[in-house]
């Protein structure tokens, strides 16, 4: 029987990958226990269509921000996403952060656009949904330089060093875990298992990072039940006491509007 208790808090639901087939894969994700997703806004026209997905459903919410690789257009997107944040199915700011993987905004261009969307975080109240990907050094440094009123933080899909754990378990960030805990070479368990409690999400960072048995197809949110069994096997306790308490985490973070079900 589904457990129906779950959110996906990090999915791509407004990507064209899923317009062919959207109300068929949020279908398959309640037929699996999902109870609420939230849809991620990764650039001004990605955050517009998450907006407007997020308005049409109780059981969708949405954040708007412009990812590091859409870093060199946040002055002209700025202000559109302020005005989007305004909304009352925008839960969160993001997705935001650091990628020096494949840099396609310099880094100067990132750290400005990811600085200005946790203040804006902090000016709203709203959380700031934090990519990181081969910036620890500088992530750990602008997540602890946050100040005495710093916004709450998610580490999205985390598979950061030491130094952005460290740096996000000093400002009580929440970490949220994807399909990668599920594949072979991972080699963070310990993250997993050491995650506080009240600090732990699951997500699946759809339509990417299917998680096993599904790698290598189209991710959907009907597949965060595989990252949840996973994460409550590494974490030795029932599937059913971490789907509750995740999404009671959800909720925490992301609002009394997390309750709302597909």
């Amino acid at each position: 029987m589904a457990c129906p208790y779950l959110v996906d808090t990090h999915c791509h639901l407004a990507d064209p990958t899923f317009d062919a087939d959207r109300d068929a894969v949020l279908a398959r994700a309640k037929d699996a226990g999902v109870s609420h997703v939230v849809v991620i806004g990764e650039s001004l026209a990605g955050s517009e269509r998450a907006t407007t997905l997020a308005r049409g459903s109780r059981g969708l919410s949405a954040t708007a921000g412009v990812h590091p690789h859409e870093a060199s257009g946040w002055a002209d997107a700025q202000g559109r996403v302020r005005e989007l944040l305004a909304s009352p199915g925008v839960v969160a700011v993001g997705e935001t952060g650091l990628d020096y993987h494949y840099m396609h905004s310099p880094k100067g261009a990132q750290r400005t656009a990811f600085e200005a969307q946790l203040a804006l975080g902090a000016e709203l109240g709203k959380p700031v949904v934090v990519h990181a990907r081969e910036a620890d050094d500088d992530m750990a440094a602008m997540l602890r330089n946050l100040g005495a009123l710093p916004p709450v933080v998610v580490l999205h899909s985390f598979s950061s060093g030491t130094e952005v754990w460290d740096a996000g378990m000093t400002i009580g960030a929440y970490f949220s875990f994807s399909g990668m805990i599920t594949f072979k070479n991972w080699k963070l368990t310990d993250r997993l298992s050491d995650c506080p409690a009240d600090r732990l999400l699951v997500e699946t960072d759809s339509p990417y990072l299917a998680p096993v048995p599904h790698r290598g197809q189209r991710n959907e949110p009907a597949f965060v039940r595989h990252v949840a069994e996973s994460a409550a096997a590494v974490r030795g306790e029932p599937l059913d006491s971490l789907a509750q308490r995740t999404t009671a985490n959800a909720r925490r973070c992301f609002g009394a509007r997390i309750d709302g079900a597909l």
